[in-house]
């Protein structure tokens, strides 16, 4: 009998790539969003779609006889994705994992699956020594992600709670920026529109466009692919573990060199190829590091994608748009956004 995962938030980028791949593996799938249609993206795929408000506890009232066993709940407001409002960070992410919690105490559901942010670990980033997974948590004081890392902090203790009092089984995926192709290429930071820093290079790059290295060029950033990451998932629906926290990295730290040099090999035409500058008066990038060893060892993570087949596999998807139906094409988000910004 195929065991049932219910994945919550799976309209959005994490959450659809993870239901299609749990389909893939074997798995019953149920999938859900705030919004009222998913266009019949998931139906084509077997996958029964629902829209749920996470933030409503009678709204899972329609799944307690579905014999689900693994949640997997990639819902709730990103920073990245809306304007500030801490109301809606707090009702999305900490009010509404009582509600699946609850959920699950009450239908007997075995295993959450909830991401969390490298940000609760604030306090240990630029040591230059990878970041252990059971680290002690914390969050930034200021910032627009002070809150997120507090709304998150706060479900992890609940689910830590519900764990230790009703049994249930918590896989705490820890994690930087998941690398994939979506059409909508911006978000917000710092209360602004802005197109995401990577996907910026990669449209300079597209138009043959100078590129400039800021500070130091061979800091380091974790760059996971999503076709990796949706194993992890899979994962953690077959794992028999209590679970824990588990940091998600790359097989091969990226070094700010590599990653340009590598977005003018795959997306620069021929003949036009970016020149690459250099420029140490600017400040350096981030760099933080995480240990996955233990996601190694307890979930068998072997990252397959190399840089370089990121890049073009991303190409890939930029061409083909395989979501397209779900999420509309990235001309849509340019005329939208793009003038803007």
């Amino acid at each position: 009998m195929e065991k049932k995962v219910l994945v919550l938030g799976a309209t959005g980028n994490l959450g659809a790539y993870s239901a299609v791949e749990l389909k893939r593996a074997g798995f019953d799938v149920i999938a859900t969003g705030k919004r009222k249609s998913d266009n019949g993206f998931f139906r084509k795929m077997g996958i029964p779609y629902y829209s749920v408000d996470i933030t409503s506890a009678e709204a899972f009232d329609v799944f307690l006889d579905k014999d689900i066993e693994t949640v997997v709940n990639f819902a709730g407001e990103l920073p990245s994705r809306c304007a500030f409002n801490p109301q809606a960070l707090i009702s999305t992410i900490t009010e509404a994992t009582v509600n699946v919690l609850e959920f699950m105490r009450k239908s007997g559901a075995k295993k959450i699956v909830f991401p969390t942010t490298p940000y609760d670990l604030f306090h240990l980033h630029e040591t230059g020594l990878p970041i252990a997974p059971d680290a002690q948590r914390e969050f930034p004081g200021v910032g627009d992600h002070s809150i997120y890392a507090i709304a998150k902090n706060a479900a992890v203790d609940l689910m830590e709670h519900y764990h230790l009092e009703y049994g249930i089984s918590r896989f705490i995926l820890r994690f930087f920026t998941i690398y994939q192709y979506h059409p909508n290429a911006y978000h917000y930071a710092d209360g602004k529109m802005r197109m995401m820093p990577y996907r910026s290079l990669i449209r300079r790059a597209q138009q043959g466009e100078t590129i400039s290295i800021y500070g130091n060029p061979e800091r380091v950033k974790e760059m996971v692919y999503i076709k990796d990451f949706t194993k992890v998932v899979v994962a953690t629906a077959k794992s028999e573990l209590e679970g824990g926290f588990y940091n998600i990295g790359s097989p091969h730290r990226v070094s700010l060199d590599e990653m340009i040099h590598g977005i003018v090999e795959v997306f620069s035409p021929v003949g036009n190829k970016s020149k690459i500058l250099y420029d140490p008066t600017k400040p350096d990038t981030l760099q933080s590091m995480l240990d996955w060893s233990k996601t190694k060892r307890d979930l068998g993570y072997d990252p397959e994608y190399s840089y370089l087949e990121m890049l073009k596999d991303l190409k890939t998807e930029m061409e083909e748009e395989p979501f397209k139906e779900l999420w509309g094409s990235g001309k849509y988000y340019d005329e939208l956004y793009g003038a803007n910004v």
